[in-house]
């Protein structure tokens, strides 16, 4: 799937979507993905464990953000070593087909989890479609239409207007992306919507090689956000998790005027960055208590 993006500004601010822009993450996560991680892979007999690892990496942590295959896979590795859930006898399974799969397709979405199965029709790959179609399905059920925007920015997309280029650069299926922000009124403010089909957040913002040096900025609440400006060229403004609010009214109230000013670049994005690190831990808090 490729994007059609015109440059008409020159200055682009990408921006993620879930956890991002819109108060979703928690939403999804616990209401939809959690429960089908459970159901689908036998983790019944584990499924406090099985929550707290789920929203430890999707949540909670460096890996926040990441696509829901490898999110899927580092549940598995953290259970595995979980001493709880060896003691009850559940065996926790690393599908390595997956992993293979992962490491190949840069496209990671159900369309080409699809594909691959329609080829193969390998039995875990099956599973793990089958999980992945019902996660969308819940997220539709559940989550429908009724999640606005964090406060502030809708004001910031306005104020950006006829000064930036704005993508959107999400994780999230396409169709889901679509929906939300057409529902909410916001894809009026931006100039492409890339989200999973179209490929990585590394991929989709390939759009920045077309400005000029730190005139292009990347929003995003988790650390393969910044990962993708980074390998892009571009600065990073950073949605701390759990401060949404106030950092969403420090990008508007300084953070746009700093980048289209040239005084982004720095001790300003480097403040930043140190106050985002300190959001996310690295270790889970089980591990911090052995």
């Amino acid at each position: 799937m490729t994007i059609d993006f015109t440059k008409t500004n020159e200055y682009l601010v990408g921006i993620d979507s879930d956890g991002c822009a819109f108060d979703t993450m928690e939403l999804k996560h616990k209401e939809c993905f959690i429960p089908n991680i459970i159901h689908h892979w036998g983790l019944k007999g584990v499924s406090k464990y099985a929550r707290e690892a789920a929203e430890f990496v999707n949540l909670y942590s460096k890996t926040r953000g990441v696509n829901r295959f490898p999110a899927l896979i580092e549940v598995f590795r953290l259970l595995r070593r979980r001493p709880e859930v060896v003691a009850r006898g559940v065996k926790i399974d690393i599908p390595q087909v997956l992993v293979d799969w992962m490491n190949k397709e840069t496209k990671l979405g159900n369309v080409a989890l699809a594909d691959y199965v329609e080829k193969t029709g390998d039995p875990l790959m099956k599973k793990t479609l089958a999980w992945s179609i019902e996660v969308n399905e819940t997220i539709d059920r559940i989550v429908g239409e009724g999640v606005p925007p964090f406060p502030m920015v809708r004001e910031s997309l306005q104020k950006l207007q006829g000064k930036a280029d704005v993508p959107v650069v999400s994780a999230t299926p396409q169709a889901a992306l679509n929906k939300e922000w057409e529902n909410q009124g916001l894809a009026q403010y931006v100039q492409a919507i890339c989200g999973q089909e179209v490929g990585t957040k590394k991929e989709s913002l390939a759009f920045a090689s077309r400005y000029p040096k730190d005139h292009t900025l990347m929003i995003g609440d988790a650390p393969g956000d910044y990962k993708a400006a980074l390998a892009n060229g571009a600065l990073f403004f950073p949605i701390n998790p759990g401060d949404e609010e106030a950092s969403w009214k420090r990008f508007y109230d300084e953070g746009i005027e700093k980048f289209l000013s040239g005084n982004f670049a720095g001790a300003y994005q480097q403040e930043l960055l140190d106050d985002f690190d300190s959001h996310l831990p690295t270790l889970p808090p089980w591990k911090q208590l052995d």
